[in-house]
């Protein structure tokens, strides 16, 4: 695997980055009345930074698929609120019981574990609502659907929440490799899958084409999850945003536990540079797409 050469590649990444940010900020929910307190929670959280990666995915798949109206917005918001409300539970005094994200206060820690709980449970129903809206913005309703049933389905019993009830159940016992590989294409790499899918369905992929996406998702995630092992182990809390040694505190078994840090990054290479070639079987040769994905590889947080 090797770096790209699309020209000002960081430059690009925060541009997107930003444009992100403020299509995130134009569907915060409104603050006022009864629940104030409630739509602050999701905002703090929301807004309290992060790399974006799932936005920009969608949109990169969406743009690279051909797509040309403004119904991905909706949907990118949507499942950045997706996957702000998993980092909320993770964070919960019942699952990580973690102190700090993305460098700040967690959001039961400011809020309370009441309003953390429900914020996380808001942010997801209101992660629907928000791509309900994109109906109003695509002459083509029925993609619009069917992006909608690939983020449902990923997030759900059979993707993201049934990864993290496997990792709940097993929390602080002995995996083997099968069952950790399980946990991490269901956790991580099903709302990796998903963004990537459902911007090519709203732009009109044929299904080759999603099954191509699902495949370079799949080792998207997976590399993204042990990267993340790594780091757990190497960086520094102040780099993360987060606490460091939290598997170890958790007692779970990662990538690095069971291979140690050096294969453990070997395996991020090699699943990169398989995500990559499918990547390309979709789309062609897709600079930013590509150079994004094998930055994620190698991030310090």
């Amino acid at each position: 695997m090797r770096m790209g050469h699309t020209v000002n590649f960081q430059d690009e990444l925060t541009r997107k980055t930003t444009e992100a940010d403020q299509i995130l900020r134009n569907y915060l929910p409104d603050s006022e009345g009864f629940p104030r307190t409630l739509a602050e929670a999701m905002s703090y959280s929301l807004t309290a930074g992060g790399k974006r990666l799932r936005m920009l995915l969608l949109a990169e798949s969406y743009r690279a698929a051909g797509g040309r109206e403004k119904v991905y917005e909706p949907f990118m918001a949507g499942i950045e609120m997706i996957h702000t409300h998993s980092l909320i539970h993770d964070d919960l005094p019942a699952l990580d019981n973690d102190d700090y994200r993305r460098g700040r206060l967690t959001t039961h820690k400011v809020y309370g574990e009441a309003l953390g709980i429900l914020a996380g449970d808001a942010l997801l129903n209101y992660a629907y609502e928000v791509m309900l809206e994109g109906f109003s913005l695509t002459a083509y309703p029925d993609r619009a659907a069917a992006a909608l049933s690939v983020i449902a389905r990923k997030t759900g019993i059979r993707g993201m929440l049934g990864g993290q009830s496997f990792d709940v159940e097993n929390d602080g016992k002995p995996l083997d490799a099968a069952s950790l590989d399980y946990i991490y294409r269901n956790k991580t790499s099903a709302l990796i899958e998903a963004p990537l899918m459902a911007g090519a369905v709203l732009a009109g992929a044929d299904s080759r084409t999603e099954q191509l996406l699902e495949q370079a998702g799949t080792y998207i995630g997976l590399a993204f999850q042990i990267r993340d092992d790594i780091l757990d182990v190497t960086s520094d809390s102040k780099t993360l945003g987060k606490p460091v040694y939290s598997d170890e505190k958790n007692h779970k078994v990662t990538y690095v536990t069971l291979y140690g840090t050096g294969k453990a990054a070997e395996k991020v290479h090699d699943l990169t540079g398989r995500a990559v070639e499918y990547l390309r079987s979709a789309f062609g040769q897709e600079s930013f797409l590509e150079e994004l994905v094998q930055s994620m590889a190698v991030r310090n947080k």
